[in-house]
């Protein structure tokens, strides 16, 4: 597993609590070091996951919610291609702290192994992209993106495959098929961070209700 992480500079696999993965990520932030080693590493996975997005999602004006924004990365590519109304949640501070203050319309931290405080099918669409990795967000998650997205909203999200199956995240995934909460429009392995050979599963769901 560990060749196919990044290495000893992030050793995101070491990490265990949701604190120690706060923590880490709050020193990570300081001093830009977060988007410049994005940039070092050509890390690929909000550009491949919102142009898969833009596929379906025709409007511009839907409010989408950017779950674990990170530095606002995701955000960023969708205002590449003309959306424009973002709430974003991270549990980094520090990370929350260095996005651009007109990128999001409102920014929150939130810990979302935790329910998501925000009311029933609230937003049109679901990002999640970088989070659903080592000690980071568990497949529960995916029950509350659910219940915060409109009927036949879009839920659009990465998984580590270090951790797909590991954490449950493929039997989660079937189950909101079984029971009818979502329906398929693409999954796929894509490269995520090429350049360190660290890919992730790529999913792209309809919300049903």
């Amino acid at each position: 597993m560990s060749l196919k992480d990044v290495g000893n500079k992030i050793p995101i696999y070491k990490l265990k609590t949701t604190k120690e993965v706060m923590d880490f990520y709050d020193e990570w932030g300081d001093n830009d070091k977060y988007n410049k080693d994005m940039v070092d590493w050509d890390y690929s996975g909000p550009k491949e996951t919102v142009n898969t997005f833009k596929k379906y999602a025709q409007s511009k004006d839907i409010l989408i919610f950017d779950a674990g924004c990170g530095t606002g990365l995701v955000a960023k590519e969708l205002k590449n291609f003309g959306y424009k109304n973002f709430h974003g949640a991270d549990l980094s501070k520090t990370l929350l702290d260095t996005i651009p203050k007109d990128l999001y319309k409102k920014l929150y931290k939130v810990d979302l192994n935790q329910p998501i405080k925000i009311e029933d099918n609230f937003y049109d669409a679901v990002m999640c992209v970088g989070t659903f990795t080592y000690a980071h967000v568990k497949p529960s998650a995916l029950d509350e993106f659910v219940r915060i997205t409109k009927n036949k909203g879009l839920i659009c999200f990465t998984i580590n495959e270090g951790i797909y199956e590991e954490y449950g995240f493929n039997k989660k995934i079937k189950e909101l098929k079984d029971k009818n909460k979502w329906k398929e429009i693409e999954f796929f392995k894509s490269d995520y961070i090429a350049s360190k050979d660290v890919n992730a599963w790529l999913g792209l769901y309809e919300v049903i209700k």
